[in-house]
């Protein structure tokens, strides 16, 4: 499965990077990103932190993966 989080949605409140981070973390600014290289959304518990995020700016694509989750 694929995972991105669109920085136009995401308003920083870290739920992403203290649920999943293996995946995700924040920038410098306190935003979320994916981890380089972990775009293919292997890691512990990426699905729980794409429900956790308060305004849905994590998506996960592909074949195990719930299309705009």
């Amino acid at each position: 499965m694929r995972v991105s989080i669109d920085g136009d949605v995401c308003i920083g409140t870290g739920q992403c990077a203290l649920t999943s981070p293996d995946v995700f973390t924040q920038d410098d600014d306190g935003f979320g990103t994916v981890v380089p290289g972990r775009e293919d959304g292997a890691g512990t518990l990426v699905r729980e932190a794409a429900r956790a995020c308060p305004v849905q700016a994590i998506s996960l694509h592909g074949p195990a993966g719930e299309d705009g989750a």
